[in-house]
């Protein structure tokens, strides 16, 4: 009696792992929690082998119990006669709808078991779109910025889901932030923005992610320090 939780990394098909990509392969059932994720997953399993779940678009509590607690148990059946799995994009573990999922089960459907293959996170992804490395000793925090807000205060952030970047933006600049967002990174299919200025970022959407970083902060690697130097040494 297994479910697996499966991340999908950040949207592109192609950053699925091998584990990821093998445990869908041979699950009975693929169930979705969205289009986006149904799009990769659809890259790796036959339509036949996707399982269909609904989940309001709400902030109320008790909805959502409801729909968490429906899902569980459309799950929990396929599990229990062989392998089910539920997919998110990014990692399971890392502000992923996963969690209300396996909470639902423990208290519910405590028998089936439940198990995560980690995927690739906007939390590590960022970087790469951004072309931003983050050196050794470096403090990143990591956040959530909806509707506005500006949590401050570390030297680096990452905020997830800000979903009003120009409001979000004066607080960061204000607090004396350098900041650039990226929209839909690495989604296919998908227009990704990387930029630093947010009116192009007016329309609200949840898939936008931004770095900040406060202007010095941190120590140099060695490797830093070549200076005008160019050439290797002689063997």
């Amino acid at each position: 009696m297994t479910l697996y939780g499966v991340g999908l990394g950040p949207g592109d098909a192609g950053l699925i792992t091998i584990k990821g990509r093998e445990t869908l392969e041979s699950a009975d059932v693929v169930y979705t929690p969205g289009r986006l994720s149904r799009s990769v997953a659809t890259e790796y399993v036959d339509d036949e082998q996707l399982g269909d779940l609904d989940f309001p678009m709400t902030r109320d509590e008790d909805e959502l119990r409801d729909a968490w607690k429906a899902a569980a148990a459309e799950i929990a059946p396929t599990a229990a006669d062989g392998t089910a799995a539920f997919v998110t994009l990014g990692d399971p573990n890392v502000y992923s709808t996963f969690g209300h999922l396996r909470r639902t089960l423990d208290r519910f459907h405590p028998a089936v078991d439940v198990e995560v293959v980690p995927g690739v996170s906007t939390v590590t992804a960022f970087a790469t779109a951004f072309d931003v490395e983050i050196t050794a000793g470096s403090e990143l925090v990591l956040r959530e910025a909806a509707r506005g807000a500006a949590p401050v205060g570390p030297d680096r952030l990452v905020l997830f889901k800000v979903t009003d970047v120009p409001t979000t933006h004066e607080k960061l600049r204000e607090a004396g932030y350098d900041v650039t967002y990226g929209r839909r990174l690495f989604m296919n299919g998908h227009e990704t923005i990387v930029t630093d200025d947010p009116s192009r970022l007016e329309e609200r959407d949840y898939y936008t992610v931004a770095y900040a970083e406060k202007p010095g902060v941190g120590e140099a690697p060695a490797t830093a320090a070549f200076g005008a130097e160019t050439e290797a040494d002689d063997d």
